[in-house]
């Protein structure tokens, strides 16, 4: 479960300056650190040494990382710049870094087994929508951070052309008409606006409630929610290793757009409704945590073109191609028919 793409690691406020901070992606251990001119490096924890981890002890001098063993030091490009008793650094070993954005209060690393250079961006959940909107029109990030669930990154941006879902999971009587499937590059966009299921079955139109997704890859989706509730959300799924991830989930809610006679209990009101929206993920977080890839899915008329698109598209992101849990099947088809 390796995939290539943009991952967040931590949130900006977890790494202050001159701190190291501790975390296991991909298989490996890392460490982050923020120098003391503000600059945030992410690298795989061991010292080239002899092995220290930089976690344990390791701390920020200035604008270097020292190890905790024998005070060799590394810059944030993973180079050896000083051994404390020898006259000339190590040139020749190099700690592996991590191209790193920070954005919507977080860590992001670009990950891909085969080194190559970041191709596309990570979303900005004001910037990207383009309506004018920024941090200052809304209250403060809600977050949401669990560890070690049993998923896919997958399974989340398939979550966004699942219609169906609402009604079952969230108890909600949302019918999503979908007027944007766009999987024609490395980010994507779904967009939709909200229909109602009344007790009787009938359908109330609201266009003014609707969804707009922007995925970037398959490890960050971010969304702007107008309707019911004004809000953003970041949502990210980070490989732990081959089984596990790392799910963070971050909202954002409105602030009322005209003058409101008791501001404290606005926020109050406002809070309560960003813990809604965090208390539906987890509702999503229980289903895909005990999900098992089905491949080819057992899909109706009105859900092929939404999963067949975004599955097709989801592929680019895995080295084999192939993309998903089923990788491994195909992997293992492959590997009989060759014996034969």
């Amino acid at each position: 479960m390796k995939p290539t793409g943009w991952f967040q690691v931590a949130w900006s406020d977890e790494i202050g300056v001159g701190e190291v901070h501790r975390m296991r992606y991909f298989g490996q251990d890392l460490v982050a650190w923020r120098t003391a001119r503000g600059e945030l490096t992410v690298m795989h924890a061991y010292c080239e040494h002899l092995g220290a981890h930089l976690g344990f002890g390791g701390h920020v001098v200035g604008e270097v990382i020292q190890c905790p063993f024998h005070g060799w030091q590394w810059s944030t490009e993973g180079r050896n710049v000083c051994i404390p008793y020898e006259s000339r650094p190590n040139r020749g070993r190099r700690i592996p870094t991590y191209p790193v954005v920070e954005r919507n209060a977080s860590v992001y690393i670009w990950h891909d087994v085969d080194g190559r250079e970041p191709f596309f961006d990570v979303p900005d959940v004001f910037a990207s929508f383009a309506d004018g909107s920024s941090i200052e029109d809304y209250y403060p990030q809600q977050r949401l951070f669990e560890q070690g669930h049993e998923m896919h990154p997958q399974y989340v941006l398939e979550n966004g052309v699942d219609f169906a879902h609402f009604k079952y999971v969230h108890g909600t009587p949302i019918n999503p008409i979908f007027t944007r499937h766009d999987f024609d590059q490395p980010v994507s966009f779904v967009d939709f606006t909200i229909t109602f299921e009344g007790d009787d079955q009938q359908v109330v139109d609201d266009v003014h409630s609707g969804v707009e997704a922007i995925n970037a890859g398959l490890g960050i989706a971010v969304t702007k929610s107008w309707g019911m509730i004004d809000n953003r959300t970041i949502s990210c799924i980070t490989p732990v290793d081959d089984v596990t991830s790392d799910v963070r989930f971050m909202v954002y809610i409105g602030k009322p757009k005209r003058e409101v006679r008791d501001p404290e209990r606005a926020r109050i009101k406002a809070e309560g409704f960003g813990l809604d929206v965090i208390r539906q993920f987890r509702q999503d977080i229980h289903i895909w945590s005990h999900q098992r890839y089905s491949d080819p899915p057992a899909l109706v008329s009105s859900e092929v073109t939404g999963f067949t698109a975004i599955r097709q598209w989801a592929k680019q992101f895995y080295p084999d191609g192939i993309g998903g849990s089923a990788a491994d099947v195909y992997a293992a088809l492959a590997k009989g028919g060759s014996d034969k």
